[in-house]
């Protein structure tokens, strides 16, 4: 079927370029003869081009018109009210007893579901008191235990 549809645009394709454009019997023709048929053709290419111009732009002017006029529908469809929402407490019982309807009559106990996680401590540095380790390390010697530290 397809192929069928694909044959018969082929063929129209054929007929309307049989149609408009006639075959060019280009032997036996001046070089004043030539160029009279180049011109010719020049003309007609410029009248295809300003009808296909024109037809572009009736075709954005109707799509935007449509875009327009759609919005308008939009527009005047959403004017209507919307009432305010109210907030509901409800508990996790009431709300599966709702959305489940009679099917569960006991409470669900969804702490007992849950995935138990190890907590991991954080090292901490032990904080000391910064006053008995100046005098300790005022001086040379101080200087000197911080650059052993280091190394």
């Amino acid at each position: 079927m397809l192929e069928e549809e694909k044959e018969q645009k082929k063929l129209k394709r054929e007929t309307t370029l049989r149609e408009r454009v006639p075959p060019l019997q280009l032997s036996g023709l001046s070089l004043q003869d030539l160029q009279a048929l180049c011109k010719e053709l020049h003309q007609k290419i410029d009248v295809v081009d300003e009808e296909r111009y024109d037809t572009e732009v009736k075709v954005a002017k109707n799509n935007k018109e449509i875009e327009n006029l759609s919005q308008k529908v939009f527009d005047l469809k959403g004017k209507m009210k919307r009432p305010a929402l109210k907030r509901v407490k409800i508990s996790a019982d009431a709300m599966l007893g709702a959305l489940l309807g009679s099917k569960v009559k006991e409470s669900v106990d969804f702490k007992a579901n849950l995935k138990t996680v190890k907590k991991e401590e954080e090292k901490k540095e032990e904080v000391t008191d910064w006053r008995k380790n100046v005098e300790a390390m005022s001086g040379m010697e101080g200087r000197k235990k911080l650059f052993d530290a280091g190394q």
